[in-house]
């Protein structure tokens, strides 16, 4: 059994941080599931029952990610004035 870290940093409203040994990545939480620049998830309405989708693993894949959620962030952050 190997050595796992992990952790989640709070920003407020679903936003977060998560940190483990292969690094930092952005994610939004809501009751239907968290998105992230490395998987999303969707709850189901069974107690312990997700799916959950890993994207490319490639170098530079993430960097698109990141960017639609700040797109996102930002659009809830106007329609919320």
């Amino acid at each position: 059994m190997g050595l796992s870290f992990r952790k989640r940093v709070n920003l407020g409203s679903g936003l977060g941080l998560n940190i483990s040994k292969s690094g930092i990545s952005p994610s939004i939480r809501t009751k239907a599931g968290s998105i992230s620049s490395k998987s999303f998830s969707v709850k189901t309405g069974v107690s312990g029952v997700s799916y959950r989708k890993n994207f490319s693993t490639a170098k530079n894949s993430g960097c698109m990610m990141l960017l639609t959620i700040l797109g996102i962030m930002v659009l809830l952050l106007i329609v919320s004035i």
